[in-house]
């Protein structure tokens, strides 16, 4: 009988001891994979203080800002303004960009402003020239054209007040 309790004890042993080692090798985690956890949990971390940061801010934002109480019968007569946007807003502001620079073109000018002004001249006359980035005299002689036909001195040679009269055209064709 003692010797059955030996051998029953002892399978018991093994059998934990074997699901034992079974766990640790099944939940054993390769140095990479640890390191991507770790790194996982850090940046979850930063992210908690992170939003907590922006809840913070955001209340002494509100905190800061002037509190206004508009009566809900007038809501309805508050005006929202619409910014006016141009069919070729991004034409318009590219010229304009060439006034607030103070750029003065002429023959033999040459760069992505220059080709600014010939895609001003392709809408403007309705064309599709190329655009090569080159003030040369066809250029200059469409300049010409412009400055003629819109009331300016017609030198070809394109400075501020050309930059702002073709805004001003840009602004008309919308």
């Amino acid at each position: 009988m003692e010797k059955l309790k030996f051998i029953l004890t002892s399978a018991l042993v093994v059998i934990i001891v074997g699901l034992i080692g079974y766990w640790a090798v099944a939940t054993m985690q390769s140095g990479s994979e640890h390191v991507a956890n770790e790194t996982i949990k850090q940046l979850q971390g930063e992210n908690k203080n992170l939003n907590k940061e922006i809840e913070d801010l955001n209340k002494e934002l509100d905190a800061l800002r002037p509190k206004i109480e508009v009566p809900p019968e007038e809501i309805e007569q508050i005006e929202v303004i619409q910014p006016t946007v141009y069919k070729n807003q991004s034409l318009i502001d590219e010229l304009q960009k060439l006034v607030d620079d103070k750029i003065f073109m002429k023959l033999k000018s040459y760069g992505t402003r220059v080709g600014t002004v010939q895609r001003f001249l392709n809408v403007y006359n309705n064309t599709s020239n190329k655009v090569d980035n080159d003030y040369g005299p066809g250029t200059v002689t469409k300049v010409k054209a412009f400055q003629k036909a819109e009331g300016l001195t017609a030198d070809g040679e394109a400075g501020t007040s050309t930059f702002k009269k073709m805004i001003e055209v840009l602004k008309k064709k919308n």
